[in-house]
């Protein structure tokens, strides 16, 4: 099954796996949860315990105004779907995504003069 995986500041690669879901645990270090945050025909895979776990954050995911709505931890995995499973990723869905996720992130905590934390997030270097 071709994916597209993107780990944490590095930049988004096409690997193919053979699409067991210990196949899919194993690139994501763990339990798998899927999420449909888009229209199109993909799942965005993840660990399902990675925040719990402090797993490295990876991407944050934002609205269509380009408002962050979630930070994913861990490796990603973007995945085609099929009618009733998780399938190769087309060309047109592969391009897509590794643009949306080309540039690696990184992420800090600030904490301001209340004594309140925020997590802030910069385009980073990918590292090799």
């Amino acid at each position: 099954m071709k994916v597209l995986r993107i780990q944490p500041k590095k930049y988004p690669e096409v690997i193919e796996i053979d699409g067991s879901l210990e196949s899919l645990q194993k690139e994501v270090a763990g339990p798998i949860q899927a999420v449909y945050p888009w229209d199109d025909p993909v799942a965005l895979i993840c660990n399902e315990e990675g925040k719990l776990i402090g797993v490295s954050f990876n991407r944050t995911l934002m609205d269509a105004d380009g408002t962050p709505t979630d930070v994913i931890a861990g490796t990603i995995l973007i995945v085609g779907l099929t009618e009733d499973d998780f399938g190769d990723l087309s060309q047109e869905y592969i391009d897509k995504y590794e643009k949306l996720f080309h540039q690696p992130e990184k992420f800090w905590h600030e904490i301001d003069e209340r004594g309140r934390t925020h997590l802030k997030i910069d385009c980073c270097d990918p590292e090799e």
